[in-house]
């Protein structure tokens, strides 16, 4: 089998993006979305594995701001859109997909960074991606959890609004947020509408989503999106309130949408969308073993310039260290690299020095948002630490104050 690459020509983007349904299980999806795709599909970073007159795979890149330690912003590409025909699977069409993307983003020079969401989490790893972050999920038990809140939370106001009309405050909102968390992404136009795509045949029984904003001080401080799915036994009403996403830009705002979907009539269940490992709301609950919150692995993180994504970002305590680095999939990042950080920016430059840690560029990506503890991956065998009190150093410098987080998929 002989398979050619392509760059996506618009005019077959229906035919592409088939392939891409057909491999993820053939169901088609609701109008509005799939012409959301569309629209922010970037067709001339996307490309088709073909073989004679058939796609038989398929692959896209988003261009992409990404939050880093240290509240900076960096370019990353997002690997999207990713799939392989049933009938041309394990011959190498991923392989050249993948090699393909990372050629032209180290070629362009503007992205230090590629980042997935993997619907596998297996695959990626063979192409140096690190799994960075996690999204908790939980599901609480409204008539045995108790919430308590700060101070404040009573001069807040919530103001129920239509959720188009709602928009542009909370993306306001969403926006002051970004730098704050490590992992989260800048929403460049179009890329709004995502968190509202809400295809009724996705909803399984629950209401459209509704927005709740928070004020205070004649301000928008805070916005959730809900649907409430509604459910009646002999003992009465057990709706469960299905969160879609909330942010705040203080503690008393956030604690009060919290209390009000606790407080939603006839529920008795809060059901989460992705959150972050660390969310507050945590401790604001009076049992969190009935909230029965789970981890998944969300963010995987490429580094395809070692040196300049290492000092994109900044660093929580003073590092001075020498990596060497294993890519074989990318073997330009291949070496010693010495790294020079603290908390006001860094420097990383090759260097003939002796190491002090070894790792590869998978578990380099895995740390990179400092979600991934340096050392808890060399407990399992994927760094060695060669200086002794290296690997501490690091491990101390690489980590975040709150844990990263990736609101949305793509």
């Amino acid at each position: 089998m002989r398979t050619e690459l392509r760059v996506l020509d618009p005019s077959i983007w229906d035919d592409w993006y088939g392939k891409l349904v057909l491999a993820f299980g053939g169901v088609p999806e609701a109008p509005e979305e799939s012409a959301l795709w569309r629209e922010l599909t970037e067709c001339e970073r996307s490309i088709g594995a073909w073989d004679g007159a058939d796609i038989v795979g398929t692959a896209g890149l988003f261009s992409f701001r990404l939050s880093v330690p240290g509240g900076g912003i960096v370019p990353a590409a997002g690997v999207t859109m990713v799939s392989v025909q049933a009938t041309h699977r394990r011959r190498g069409v991923l392989r050249a997909m993948m090699r393909r993307q990372l050629d032209d983003i180290r070629a362009a020079g503007d992205e230090p960074l590629a980042v997935l969401t993997a619907s596998e989490p297996d695959i990626y790893g063979r192409f140096g991606y690190g799994a960075a972050t996690q999204n908790a999920y939980a599901e609480i038990d409204t008539t045995r959890v108790r919430l308590t809140v700060p101070e404040g939370v009573d001069d807040v106001r919530l103001r129920a609004v239509p959720l188009e009309s709602a928009v542009e405050a909370c993306e306001a909102v969403y926006a002051r947020r970004v730098r704050t968390r490590p992992g989260m992404l800048e929403r460049i136009p179009g890329w709004e509408r995502v968190p509202l795509l809400d295809p009724p045949g996705d909803r399984e029984g629950a209401s459209p989503l509704r927005c709740v904003l928070a004020e205070s001080g004649g301000e928008v401080s805070g916005y959730v999106r809900f649907a409430v799915k509604p459910d009646w036994d002999l003992a009465g009403p057990k709706g469960t309130v299905v969160l879609r996403d909330l942010e705040a830009l203080d503690p008393a705002s956030y604690a009060a949408l919290w209390r009000f979907l606790f407080d939603l009539d006839l529920t008795s269940v809060i059901r989460t969308g992705p959150r972050p490992v660390d969310d507050p709301w945590q401790l604001l609950v009076s049992d969190i073993r009935r909230c029965a919150v789970r981890l998944r692995d969300s963010l995987f993180v490429r580094l395809v310039d070692v040196g300049a994504a290492l000092e994109a970002r900044t660093y929580t305590t003073p590092v001075e260290t020498v990596l060497e680095v294993t890519d074989p999939f990318c073997p330009w990042n291949e070496g010693r690299w010495r790294l020079s950080g603290d908390a006001k920016g860094a420097s990383c430059e090759r260097t003939d020095d002796a190491a002090d840690l070894r790792l590869g560029v998978r578990e380099l990506g895995a740390a990179y948002l400092g979600g991934v503890s340096l050392t808890a991956l060399a407990g399992a065998g994927r760094v060695q630490e060669v200086r002794q009190g290296a690997l501490t150093e690091a491990t101390t410098a690489f980590a975040t104050p709150v844990a990263p987080w990736l609101p949305h998929g793509f």
